[in-house]
Protein backbone atom coordinates (compact mmCIF):
# COMPACT_ATOMS: atom_id res chain seq x y z
CA UNK A 1 0.00 0.00 0.00
CA UNK A 2 1.16 3.58 -0.72
CA UNK A 3 -0.02 6.77 0.29
CA UNK A 4 1.24 10.39 -0.65
CA UNK A 5 2.62 11.83 2.04
CA UNK A 6 2.56 16.38 1.69
CA UNK A 7 4.31 18.59 4.20
CA UNK A 8 3.12 21.76 3.61
CA UNK A 9 5.10 24.71 5.00
CA UNK A 10 5.09 28.54 4.02
CA UNK A 11 7.73 28.33 1.77
CA UNK A 12 7.87 25.07 0.85
CA UNK A 13 5.26 21.91 -0.50
CA UNK A 14 7.86 18.87 -0.01
CA UNK A 15 6.00 14.99 -1.09
CA UNK A 16 6.87 11.47 -1.01
CA UNK A 17 4.90 8.37 -2.05
CA UNK A 18 5.59 6.23 0.86
CA UNK A 19 4.54 2.67 2.34
CA UNK A 20 3.75 1.68 5.79
CA UNK A 21 7.34 0.39 6.24
CA UNK A 22 8.49 4.09 5.07
CA UNK A 23 9.82 2.82 1.93
CA UNK A 24 9.96 5.88 -0.15
CA UNK A 25 9.15 5.24 -4.23
CA UNK A 26 9.40 8.91 -4.94
CA UNK A 27 9.92 12.60 -3.77
CA UNK A 28 10.36 16.20 -4.38
CA UNK A 29 9.44 19.74 -3.45
CA UNK A 30 7.43 22.68 -5.14
CA UNK A 31 7.10 25.85 -3.63
CA UNK A 32 4.12 26.22 -1.82
CA UNK A 33 1.40 28.71 -3.59
CA UNK A 34 0.95 31.85 -2.19
CA UNK A 35 -2.05 33.05 -4.26
CA UNK A 36 -4.77 31.04 -2.42
CA UNK A 37 -6.50 27.94 -1.37
CA UNK A 38 -7.56 26.90 -4.35
CA UNK A 39 -3.74 27.15 -5.96
CA UNK A 40 -2.90 24.70 -2.93
CA UNK A 41 -5.47 22.42 -3.39
CA UNK A 42 -4.65 22.55 -7.38
CA UNK A 43 -0.70 21.48 -6.14
CA UNK A 44 -1.80 18.84 -4.14
CA UNK A 45 -4.49 17.30 -6.40
CA UNK A 46 -1.46 17.13 -9.43
CA UNK A 47 1.03 15.41 -7.38
CA UNK A 48 -1.99 12.49 -6.46
CA UNK A 49 -2.78 12.51 -10.08
CA UNK A 50 1.50 11.89 -11.22
CA UNK A 51 1.09 9.01 -8.98
CA UNK A 52 -1.22 6.61 -9.98
CA UNK A 53 -0.86 3.70 -7.44
CA UNK A 54 -1.46 5.80 -4.19
CA UNK A 55 -4.63 4.70 -2.27
CA UNK A 56 -4.55 8.20 -0.08
CA UNK A 57 -3.39 10.95 0.62
CA UNK A 58 -1.58 12.14 4.72
CA UNK A 59 -1.14 15.93 5.07
CA UNK A 60 0.90 17.65 7.39
CA UNK A 61 0.13 21.77 7.44
CA UNK A 62 0.72 24.72 9.12
CA UNK A 63 -2.14 26.43 12.15
CA UNK A 64 -4.58 24.96 14.32
CA UNK A 65 -5.98 21.92 12.94
CA UNK A 66 -9.32 20.35 13.81
CA UNK A 67 -7.84 16.51 12.04
CA UNK A 68 -11.20 14.82 13.11
CA UNK A 69 -13.23 17.45 11.09
CA UNK A 70 -9.98 18.51 8.40
CA UNK A 71 -10.50 22.04 9.08
CA UNK A 72 -7.84 24.36 9.34
CA UNK A 73 -9.20 26.91 12.25
CA UNK A 74 -5.93 29.23 11.88
CA UNK A 75 -3.41 29.08 8.57
CA UNK A 76 -0.72 30.06 10.73
CA UNK A 77 2.34 30.69 7.87
CA UNK A 78 -0.29 30.12 5.34
CA UNK A 79 -3.13 33.02 6.46
CA UNK A 80 -5.36 32.36 3.13
CA UNK A 81 -6.07 28.84 4.97
CA UNK A 82 -8.13 30.46 7.85
CA UNK A 83 -11.80 28.82 8.56
CA UNK A 84 -10.98 25.94 5.76
CA UNK A 85 -12.67 22.65 5.62
CA UNK A 86 -8.85 21.43 3.74
CA UNK A 87 -9.64 18.02 3.91
CA UNK A 88 -13.73 18.53 1.89
CA UNK A 89 -12.05 20.76 -0.82
CA UNK A 90 -9.38 18.15 -1.45
CA UNK A 91 -11.45 15.03 -1.18
CA UNK A 92 -13.30 17.20 -4.16
CA UNK A 93 -10.40 17.06 -5.96
CA UNK A 94 -8.98 14.25 -5.75
CA UNK A 95 -11.54 11.28 -4.66
CA UNK A 96 -9.53 9.37 -2.02
CA UNK A 97 -8.86 8.44 1.56
CA UNK A 98 -7.29 11.90 3.30
CA UNK A 99 -6.25 12.64 6.69
CA UNK A 100 -4.26 16.59 7.65
CA UNK A 101 -2.64 16.93 10.97
CA UNK A 102 -0.47 20.00 12.06
CA UNK A 103 2.78 19.43 10.65
CA UNK A 104 5.16 19.87 14.42
CA UNK A 105 2.01 17.50 15.62
CA UNK A 106 2.79 15.36 12.23
CA UNK A 107 6.77 15.47 13.20
CA UNK A 108 6.16 14.65 17.40
CA UNK A 109 4.24 11.46 15.77
CA UNK A 110 7.23 10.32 13.74
CA UNK A 111 9.89 10.85 16.89
CA UNK A 112 8.03 9.53 19.44
CA UNK A 113 6.92 6.32 17.66
CA UNK A 114 9.96 5.34 15.76
CA UNK A 115 12.81 8.28 16.48
CA UNK A 116 14.45 10.58 18.70
CA UNK A 117 11.79 10.17 21.13
CA UNK A 118 11.31 6.59 20.76
CA UNK A 119 10.97 5.77 24.97
CA UNK A 120 10.19 8.94 25.99
CA UNK A 121 7.45 9.28 28.09
CA UNK A 122 7.33 13.52 28.26
CA UNK A 123 8.91 15.06 25.32
CA UNK A 124 8.71 17.94 23.12
CA UNK A 125 9.52 19.12 19.49
CA UNK A 126 10.89 21.85 18.24
CA UNK A 127 10.53 22.01 14.71
CA UNK A 128 12.63 25.24 13.01
CA UNK A 129 11.40 26.67 9.34
CA UNK A 130 9.58 29.39 7.88
CA UNK A 131 8.21 29.99 11.52
CA UNK A 132 8.44 27.53 14.56
CA UNK A 133 6.71 24.61 15.24
CA UNK A 134 6.00 23.25 18.68
CA UNK A 135 4.43 19.82 19.89
CA UNK A 136 3.85 18.10 23.13
CA UNK A 137 4.37 14.30 23.53
CA UNK A 138 2.92 13.54 27.01
CA UNK A 139 2.89 10.15 28.50
CA UNK A 140 4.02 8.63 25.17
CA UNK A 141 0.60 10.52 23.88
CA UNK A 142 0.30 12.99 21.05
CA UNK A 143 -1.09 16.00 23.16
CA UNK A 144 -3.21 18.17 21.38
CA UNK A 145 -5.48 20.90 23.90
CA UNK A 146 -8.84 21.46 23.86
CA UNK A 147 -8.46 23.82 21.12
CA UNK A 148 -6.04 21.33 18.80
CA UNK A 149 -3.13 24.12 20.16
CA UNK A 150 -1.45 22.43 22.00
CA UNK A 151 2.56 23.81 21.37
CA UNK A 152 2.24 26.35 19.30
CA UNK A 153 5.09 28.15 19.93
CA UNK A 154 5.13 30.48 17.33
CA UNK A 155 3.10 32.18 18.62
CA UNK A 156 4.66 32.80 22.03
CA UNK A 157 4.82 36.63 22.92
CA UNK A 158 8.44 37.64 23.39
CA UNK A 159 8.23 40.82 25.66
CA UNK A 160 5.72 43.59 26.54
CA UNK A 161 6.55 45.45 23.32
CA UNK A 162 2.80 44.19 21.94
CA UNK A 163 1.29 42.15 19.89
CA UNK A 164 3.31 42.74 16.42
CA UNK A 165 5.26 39.99 13.83
CA UNK A 166 8.54 40.83 15.25
CA UNK A 167 7.25 40.24 18.90
CA UNK A 168 6.41 36.91 18.05
CA UNK A 169 8.99 33.77 18.64
CA UNK A 170 7.77 32.08 15.37
CA UNK A 171 8.32 35.44 13.07
CA UNK A 172 11.42 36.52 14.81
CA UNK A 173 13.34 33.25 15.10
CA UNK A 174 12.35 31.06 12.40
CA UNK A 175 14.96 30.28 9.49
CA UNK A 176 14.23 33.01 7.48
CA UNK A 177 14.91 35.47 10.37
CA UNK A 178 18.50 33.99 10.68
CA UNK A 179 19.07 34.10 7.48
CA UNK A 180 18.13 37.76 7.04
CA UNK A 181 19.77 39.09 10.29
CA UNK A 182 23.37 37.44 8.73
CA UNK A 183 22.43 38.93 5.29
CA UNK A 184 21.88 42.14 6.74
CA UNK A 185 25.15 41.86 9.07
CA UNK A 186 27.38 41.08 5.95
CA UNK A 187 25.35 43.75 3.57
CA UNK A 188 24.63 41.23 1.05
CA UNK A 189 21.15 40.06 -0.98
CA UNK A 190 19.15 37.32 1.13
CA UNK A 191 18.98 35.42 -1.62
CA UNK A 192 22.71 34.69 -1.64
CA UNK A 193 22.91 33.12 1.89
CA UNK A 194 21.44 29.66 3.10
CA UNK A 195 22.23 27.86 6.03
CA UNK A 196 25.31 26.50 4.51
CA UNK A 197 26.54 29.55 3.86
CA UNK A 198 26.37 30.67 7.63
CA UNK A 199 27.87 27.69 9.05
CA UNK A 200 30.37 26.93 6.64
CA UNK A 201 31.31 30.70 7.77
CA UNK A 202 30.88 29.87 11.56
CA UNK A 203 32.94 26.80 11.09
CA UNK A 204 35.75 29.08 9.44
CA UNK A 205 35.13 31.40 12.45
CA UNK A 206 33.86 34.29 10.86
CA UNK A 207 32.78 36.73 13.65
CA UNK A 208 29.92 38.22 12.06
CA UNK A 209 28.60 34.57 11.86
CA UNK A 210 29.75 33.66 14.81
CA UNK A 211 27.85 36.56 16.46
CA UNK A 212 24.54 35.92 14.65
CA UNK A 213 24.56 31.86 15.63
CA UNK A 214 24.82 33.23 19.36
CA UNK A 215 22.04 35.63 18.56
CA UNK A 216 20.00 33.09 17.35
CA UNK A 217 20.50 30.02 19.91
CA UNK A 218 20.91 32.66 22.67
CA UNK A 219 17.02 33.64 22.27
CA UNK A 220 15.74 29.59 21.25
CA UNK A 221 17.41 28.80 24.75
CA UNK A 222 15.60 31.47 26.70
CA UNK A 223 12.03 29.95 25.17
CA UNK A 224 13.41 26.06 25.76
CA UNK A 225 13.97 27.25 29.02
CA UNK A 226 10.77 28.83 29.53
CA UNK A 227 8.98 25.97 28.61
CA UNK A 228 10.84 22.77 30.41
CA UNK A 229 9.87 24.88 33.72
CA UNK A 230 6.41 24.94 32.49
CA UNK A 231 6.22 21.57 30.83
CA UNK A 232 8.65 19.07 32.85
CA UNK A 233 9.71 17.12 29.98
CA UNK A 234 12.16 14.63 30.04
CA UNK A 235 13.71 15.43 26.54
CA UNK A 236 13.41 18.19 23.52
CA UNK A 237 14.08 17.13 19.92
CA UNK A 238 14.84 19.53 18.01
CA UNK A 239 14.07 19.93 14.16
CA UNK A 240 14.73 21.11 10.62
CA UNK A 241 17.17 21.98 8.49
CA UNK A 242 19.28 23.69 10.54
CA UNK A 243 19.44 21.11 13.48
CA UNK A 244 21.49 18.91 11.11
CA UNK A 245 24.72 21.48 11.98
CA UNK A 246 26.68 19.85 14.81
CA UNK A 247 27.30 23.86 15.36
CA UNK A 248 23.67 24.61 16.24
CA UNK A 249 22.88 21.84 18.36
CA UNK A 250 26.52 22.60 20.84
CA UNK A 251 25.79 26.38 20.83
CA UNK A 252 21.82 25.69 21.84
CA UNK A 253 22.95 23.77 24.72
CA UNK A 254 25.97 25.51 25.77
CA UNK A 255 23.38 28.86 25.72
CA UNK A 256 20.55 26.66 28.04
CA UNK A 257 23.18 25.46 29.99
CA UNK A 258 24.46 29.13 30.91
CA UNK A 259 21.07 29.70 31.59
CA UNK A 260 20.81 27.35 34.52
CA UNK A 261 24.18 28.16 35.77
CA UNK A 262 23.10 31.57 36.31
CA UNK A 263 19.59 30.83 37.63
CA UNK A 264 19.70 31.08 41.62
CA UNK A 265 17.26 28.67 41.98
CA UNK A 266 18.01 24.47 41.29
CA UNK A 267 15.80 23.66 38.24
CA UNK A 268 15.11 20.11 36.37
CA UNK A 269 16.67 19.89 33.16
CA UNK A 270 15.65 18.11 29.64
CA UNK A 271 18.30 16.12 27.64
CA UNK A 272 18.83 18.46 24.08
CA UNK A 273 19.21 16.00 21.16
CA UNK A 274 18.73 16.62 17.24
CA UNK A 275 15.73 15.02 15.22
CA UNK A 276 16.07 11.64 13.66
CA UNK A 277 14.15 12.38 10.29
CA UNK A 278 14.82 15.98 10.44
CA UNK A 279 12.55 17.40 7.48
CA UNK A 280 11.60 14.14 6.55
CA UNK A 281 9.28 13.82 10.52
CA UNK A 282 6.85 15.91 9.03
CA UNK A 283 6.03 13.35 6.48
CA UNK A 284 6.81 10.20 8.44
CA UNK A 285 4.48 11.29 11.34
CA UNK A 286 1.78 12.67 8.03
CA UNK A 287 2.02 9.06 7.18
CA UNK A 288 1.73 7.32 10.59
CA UNK A 289 -1.96 9.86 11.48
CA UNK A 290 -3.14 8.61 7.85
CA UNK A 291 -2.00 4.95 8.50
CA UNK A 292 -4.11 4.96 12.41
CA UNK A 293 -7.01 6.60 10.80
CA UNK A 294 -7.67 4.43 8.09
CA UNK A 295 -6.37 0.79 9.85
CA UNK A 296 -9.03 -2.13 8.94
Amino acid sequence: MKVLTVDIDGTFLRYACMDELLNISRRGKIFTPQDGRDALIEAVGRLFEAVDDAQGIAVSMPGIIDSARGYCAMGGALRYDDDFYFRDALEKRCRTKIHVENNAKCAAMAEAAVGSLSGVSDGFVLIFSTMVGGALIRDGKLCKGKHFAAGEVSYIILNGGGMCDENLFGRSFGVPKFLQRYAQVKGTDIETVDLLTIFDAVKHGEAEAVDCLTWYTKNIAAQVFNLQTILDVETFSIGGDVAKFPAFMSNLRDELQKLYEACPFRLPQAEIVASKFFNDANLIGALQCWLNNFKE
